[in-house]
């Protein structure tokens, strides 16, 4: 969903502070990422134990349908990364069984056009990124992965890395459940497919030398975690864009809603594969324009990426098929918000007929 109460925070604090270099914070020998977006997602530890709370006593029947088992430990996850208010339930529905130390994030790069970056992937130079609990290290596993990939294929840039609010936004809930978490975001710019099995290719071979190398096992010491919003369905406050193929009234929304589960369903559940893959990029990415959207998922590049590397991994481990639950499905406008508004909290968008998101959760064991 677009930040706009966020953008205008960041231009509020970067004038107050003479300049935009908000994005990173020096203690003493750590050079900690901040959290850009402070009213959609908590960043203080009793901001994260009360929406903690909340949604376990708000959600209950929602989070009641979510059969999966404590012992269960997510290899790769789909996770949305919208305001707490509006995709709530979802994050700990899914986040409570990603249980490794170290996970490899694939984010959106919202901001890649503004930045002119495209067709790489995206790594900072961070030491740490700003948690509610702690400041979340980052695993000097990066490196490793870095060293072993083409330089072609991948650049350094904290300028985009700051900025980005999707990897952000799945942190406290990741660190809640794993307090000791250690973190690579990569984020993921305007691609073909064509570049897309390059770079998953490359990047799947690091990640299985530096598991070979130091006995280390899929869900347990390492896991990719994926975010997307869904569909960004309207007519208004979308920045002049009409993005609503089926119109905006009832029953504009329950088809809209309708075409989200078929990707869903024929996309992401189940063993994934290579046809699987494609198929997700020819529902949300234009075919003669693979930088514009076809249909409005923000995680047209991170989805079908991270699912390509995770493939590959399965083969270069030579582990057992993965097999993709379905967690859960929502809107911004299909359930009450959370009420964040007394924590510091609130939302950068509205929420209506006319203006909403979709959200989708899926996790691979």
């Amino acid at each position: 969903m677009k930040k706009l109460i966020n953008t205008l925070s960041l231009a509020t604090a970067c004038v107050l502070m003479q300049g935009c270099n908000t994005g990173n914070v020096s203690r003493n020998d750590m050079n900690v990422r901040q959290m850009v977006d402070t009213v959609g997602f908590a960043h203080i530890n009793w901001q994260e134990d009360s929406i903690i709370n909340r949604i376990e006593r708000t959600y209950t029947k929602e989070l009641s349908e979510v059969k999966i088992d404590d012992k269960t430990s997510w290899r790769v996850a789909i996770c949305p990364h919208d305001d707490y208010t509006y995709a709530s339930w979802q994050y700990p529905a899914l986040l409570r069984n990603l249980k490794a130390k170290t996970v490899i994030i694939f984010g959106v790069a919202h901001k890649a056009r503004q930045l002119n970056v495209s067709d790489m992937i995206v790594f900072d130079s961070y030491s740490h990124w700003n948690g509610p609990y702690k400041d979340i290290k980052v695993s000097p596993i990066r490196e490793e992965l870095m060293a072993a990939m083409p330089k072609e294929l991948y650049q350094v840039n904290d300028s985009l890395q700051k900025v980005e609010h999707s990897v952000e936004s799945m942190l406290p809930f990741v660190q809640h459940f794993n307090r000791d978490v250690e973190i690579i975001s990569i984020l993921v710019p305007f691609m073909n497919t064509e570049k897309m099995a390059e770079i998953s290719k490359h990047l799947s071979s690091a990640i299985a030398k530096v598991m070979n190398r130091n006995n280390l096992e899929w869900g347990r010491d390492i896991a990719l975690l994926i975010t997307t919003d869904a569909v960004h369905y309207g007519d208004e406050d979308w920045g002049g864009k009409n993005m609503a193929p089926y119109g905006v009234d009832s029953i504009g929304y329950a088809k809209a809603v309708m075409h989200e589960h078929g990707i869903i369903d024929s996309c992401l559940v189940g063993e994934p594969n290579l046809e699987k893959v494609k198929r997700f990029i020819d529902f949300t990415v234009q075919p003669n324009n693979y930088k514009e959207y076809k249909w409005t998922w923000c995680g047209r590049y991170s989805v079908p990426l991270g699912l390509m590397t995770a493939l590959n991994l399965q083969k270069e481990l030579n582990s057992d098929p993965l097999n993709g639950i379905f967690i859960g499905y929502s809107t911004s406008i299909d359930h009450k918000p959370l009420p964040v508004d007394d924590l510091r909290m609130g939302k950068t968008a509205i929420a209506t007929i006319r203006h909403w998101v979709g959200y989708a959760s899926v996790g691979y064991r």
